[in-house]
C-alpha cells in the first residue's frame, strides 16, 4: 500500500444552512478529529476544519462543520456523501479497530478461537467478527499484543 494509512472518521451527510456548513456523521468516538485546524482527507483532496460544533437537534453524535474554502450551500452540497479520513492517532492505551483486523483471537487459557475478520458496531459493545462467523463483544478483550488478541469470554459464547 502506498502512502500513509488513513482511517475513515466520518461522512458528510448534507449541507446545513446557507453559509457552507455541512452535517458530519462521525464513525469515531474521537471528536477531536473535528477540532479547528484539523486536516481531513477526501477522495478529492484534503479539507481543513475551520470550526465544528455538536448538532444538538439530532442527539445522535452528528456535527455541524465548516471547512476552509466552502462558503455557500452549493459548495457544501457538492461535498454530500464524501467520506472523511485521517491518519491514526498515536495513543498507546487505545484499542484501534484497524490493528485488530487479521489478529488471532485466543482465550485466557491459550486456546485459539479464530481470526478477526471485521469489527462491527453495536450499541452495547462493538463486536469482533471472526472469520468462522463467531461474534465476541469487544468488552471481553483483555490484551492486544501485535497480531494476537486475548479474550475472557463466558463459557458457551461461541458454541453453535
Amino acid at each position: 500500500m502506498d502512502g500513509p494509512v488513513l482511517l475513515e472518521v466520518g461522512r458528510i451527510v448534507k449541507p446545513h444552512g446557507l453559509r457552507g456548513e455541512v452535517v458530519v456523521a462521525l464513525v469515531t468516538n474521537r471528536p477531536e478529529r473535528l477540532a479547528a485546524g484539523s486536516t481531513l482527507h477526501t477522495p478529492g483532496g484534503t479539507v481543513l476544519v475551520r470550526h465544528a460544533r455538536p448538532f444538538e437537534a439530532t442527539g445522535d453524535g452528528r456535527w455541524i462543520v465548516s471547512f476552509d474554502g466552502v462558503r455557500d450551500r452549493e459548495g457544501a452540497d457538492a461535498l454530500r456523501g464524501t467520506v472523511l479520513r485521517a491518519a491514526p492517532l498515536d495513543d498507546p492505551d487505545a484499542l484501534w479497530t484497524h490493528e485488530l483486523i487479521g489478529a488471532v483471537v485466543v482465550s485466557q487459557s491459550g486456546e485459539i478461537l479464530g481470526r478477526v475478520d471485521a469489527v462491527e458496531s453495536n450499541p452495547a459493545s462493538d463486536l469482533l467478527v471472526l472469520e468462522e462467523g463467531g461474534l465476541i463483544p469487544l468488552r471481553f478483550v483483555t490484551d492486544h499484543q501485535g497480531d494476537r488478541v486475548t479474550v475472557d469470554i463466558p463459557l458457551g459464547l461461541l458454541d453453535l
